[in-house]
């Protein structure tokens, strides 16, 4: 099972679940974690062969990597902590995962925060995937990783950011990257039923408006899913939880409040 950690609370009864991204681990959310257990219950997690969740030797024989699978993973830690249904913050390839698991199980998604979502993957970003999985083997996986993450955080004020992921990455195996890796060949017909599916559960997308590679995508898709919405910070990258916390976190948990009024007052 994945290494998880809880925080409860003494009163709210509402239930947020992080999930970061690819090479990063639940430490990327440090910034989130004082003002969402002051509001909620917390779950924070570390997918397969990130963090603390450390590959067993029989992963390291398991070759089977794909959204479905550590989507599972993520319903496997939800069930055993009788977490029924909880709101979703993801960031980056964690969006990917959080959306993946609302297309399957929608139930168990009350809303979705999605920080700097990948929903489609532009010509740029392709060839970079095509050229990362031809070289995986060859090239040092840091040494991908890296170019990687100056190109999707080019400027001076994305530094700290680059910085965290990098060295949350350092702490992968070579062959665990390798299999993430493997994911991208999925990824494109993942993202254009994402594109094409709204699924009417209220979403957030959360967007730095220096996101070069992801913003276009996600304007788009705002202005014809209804239960989308898109708030974008000012002079901020990718990594929004990161670069802007404050505003990430002001935003982020007045819109959990709001849906949880406007379901309650359904009821």
């Amino acid at each position: 099972m994945l290494s998880h950690q809880i925080y409860t609370h003494t009163d709210s009864k509402e239930w947020v679940t992080f999930v970061h991204g690819a090479g990063g681990s639940s430490t990327i959310w440090f910034k989130q974690i004082r003002k969402y257990k002051d509001n909620f219950n917390v779950l924070l997690l570390d997918l397969r062969g990130h963090g603390n969740s450390k590959p067993t030797l029989k992963d390291s024989w398991n070759e089977e990597y794909t959204f479905d699978v550590i989507t599972e993973d993520i319903i496997e830690v939800l069930d055993t902590n009788n977490i029924k249904r909880s709101h979703f913050v993801g960031i980056s390839l964690g969006t990917i995962l959080i959306r993946n698991l609302a297309e399957k199980y929608p139930e168990r998604v009350a809303s979705m925060i999605m920080g700097g979502a990948i929903m489609k993957m532009n010509i740029r970003s392709q060839f970079l995937m095509r050229l990362g999985n031809v070289c995986k083997s060859v090239i040092p996986y840091m040494l991908l990783y890296k170019l990687f993450a100056f190109i999707i955080m080019p400027r001076k004020n994305h530094k700290k950011s680059r910085l965290l992921f990098v060295n949350e990455a350092k702490k992968l195996y070579q062959k665990e990257f390798i299999k993430w890796f493997r994911l991208t060949s999925e990824i494109n017909p993942l993202l254009k039923l994402f594109r094409q599916n709204d699924i009417g559960i209220p979403c957030l997308y959360i967007m730095g408006e220096q996101d070069h590679l992801f913003l276009p995508t996600i304007k788009k898709i705002v202005s014809y899913h209804e239960s989308a919405k898109l708030s974008i910070i000012e002079k901020c990258g990718h990594v929004v939880n990161v670069e802007q916390p404050l505003s990430f976190n002001k935003i982020s948990i007045a819109f959990i409040k709001e849906n949880t009024y406007n379901r309650l007052s359904n009821i």
